[in-house]
C-alpha cells in the first residue's frame, strides 16, 4: 500500500501569493487548474508533448503537466489568466490571436500565446523557418498554422508600438 504525502506549497501566481498543503505528487497544471481554479492552463497530453500546459515559472517558459506543485514553491508562475497586466484587457499577443484568426477551437491558445510572449521576450527571428521550429512544441488541430505565425509577427508590432508610446 502507498502512502500519499502532503506538501506545504507557497507559490506567486500571476502576481498573488498562494499557500496550499497538496498530495506530494501533484502537478503544476493540477494545481493550477483544481487548487486555485485557474481554468486556462489545459491539459492535452499530460507528456509534455502538446504544450497546452505552457505556463511561465520565473519567466522561463515550462510545461506545467511535467513538473510538480512543490518544485515551484518560492516561485513565480504566470498563466495565460496573468498574461496581460493589471488594467490590461488584452495582452498585445492576445490581441495579436484575435486580430489575425489564430485559434479556433481554442485548447492549444493558452500555451501559444505564452510560447509567443517567450519567443518574443527572447528576442527569436521573425522569419517563417524559425517560428514555426520555435512554435512546433505547440500542437494545433485546427488552424494549420499560418495565422499563428503571422499573430507572432503582430504581436512584436504591437509590443514595438507599446514601447514606443511608453517611451
Amino acid at each position: 500500500m502507498r502512502v500519499e504525502h502532503d506538501i506545504a506549497v507557497g507559490v506567486i501566481v500571476n502576481g498573488e501569493a498562494y499557500r496550499r498543503t497538496v498530495p506530494a505528487r501533484r502537478l503544476l497544471s493540477d494545481f493550477i487548474r483544481h487548487d486555485l481554479g485557474l481554468t486556462g492552463t489545459h491539459v492535452g497530453c499530460e507528456h509534455g508533448v502538446c504544450g497546452a500546459c505552457n505556463v511561465l515559472i520565473d519567466g522561463t517558459l515550462t510545461r506545467s503537466c511535467l513538473i510538480l506543485a512543490a518544485q515551484v514553491s518560492g516561485r513565480e508562475v504566470t498563466t495565460i489568466e496573468g498574461l496581460a497586466s493589471r488594467g490590461q484587457e488584452l495582452h498585445a499577443v492576445q490581441r495579436a490571436l484575435l486580430e489575425e484568426n489564430g485559434f479556433q477551437c481554442g485548447f492549444c491558445t493558452p500555451g501559444i500565446a505564452l510560447a509567443i510572449d517567450d519567443l518574443l521576450r527572447r528576442g527569436v527571428p521573425l522569419d517563417d523557418e524559425t517560428l514555426r521550429e520555435e512554435l512546433s512544441g505547440n500542437l494545433c488541430r485546427c488552424t494549420g498554422y499560418d495565422p499563428i505565425v503571422r499573430a507572432a509577427r503582430r504581436a512584436a508590432e504591437l509590443f514595438a508600438s507599446e514601447e514606443e508610446e511608453l517611451r
